[in-house]
């Protein structure tokens, strides 16, 4: 038992001290003058008529960069002009402003100089319908005016929410999304957020996840780490997901 638990230790600190290592030497020496223009991952919404919906996540500023992402959705109905973004951002909360931030940049845009991963994107027909549920999502979302980086509300608790609302997302958030598992309204069960399984938390400090496309995952005082048999690949805190492309 004693070396199932010097093993578990290592497995969580190893990945996340090679991480911090890895975001204190890519970190741009001044955030405000950081890259926040388009990755061009977003199809251009003037030439494409059909309804597109994308979830995207990015390494987050500072030191926390070592540790988790940001994550955003974007929308855009059928024969739409533009897109519409929606992420929670905690900034402002203190001063009274709300979490939900609406269009605050591009749809595809790097994050302070992290370039932005695609983690879904949903095209063509039915996609209207599911934009409608997002929608819906953000608004029965119950954290609108309330953030927390550590273990959460925060951005990846926002998006979380909206995928296990609209399973068809089949949204795979990284073991870094931290926030992710912190379940609504002192839940302590919920699916998970592709909908292809069920999870188990604590306040997102402890708990299991097991699901088709998230496979095995344990949650430790916020920090993930588990196995993935649909594609396979290990996820670790801190550096994420490691395998065969999904």
């Amino acid at each position: 038992m004693r070396r199932i638990g010097w093993f578990a230790l290592l497995a969580l600190i190893v990945p996340v001290l090679a991480s911090t290592g890895c975001a204190l030497f890519n970190r741009p020496d001044d955030w405000r003058n950081a890259r926040r223009d388009s990755s061009g991952q977003a199809p251009d919404p003037l030439t494409t008529p059909e309804a597109v919906v994308q979830v995207y996540a990015a390494r987050t500023v500072g030191w926390k960069g070592a540790f988790g992402v940001h994550t955003w959705v974007v929308v855009k109905p059928s024969h739409a002009k533009r897109y519409t973004r929606y992420e929670v951002i905690g900034w402002g909360v203190m001063r009274g402003y709300p979490a939900i931030q609406v269009d605050r940049t591009g749809p595809d845009n790097y994050w302070f100089g992290a370039a932005p991963q695609k983690l879904a994107e949903r095209r063509g027909p039915g996609v209207d319908a599911m934009i409608r549920r997002i929608e819906e999502a953000i608004k029965t979302y119950p954290y609108p005016d309330s953030y927390r980086t550590w273990p959460g509300p925060n951005s990846n608790t926002f998006i979380a929410h909206i995928a296990r609302a609209v399973p068809e997302l089949r949204l795979d958030l990284p073991p870094t999304a931290i926030g992710k598992d912190f379940l609504a309204n002192d839940a302590i069960a919920a699916a998970a957020p592709s909908g292809t399984g069920y999870q188990l938390s604590l306040y997102g400090l402890f708990g299991v996840l097991g699901a088709l496309e998230e496979g095995i995952e344990l949650n430790m005082l916020g920090l993930s780490f588990g196995l993935d048999f649909n594609t396979p690949g290990i996820r670790l805190p801190g550096m994420g997901r490691i395998g065969l492309p999904q």
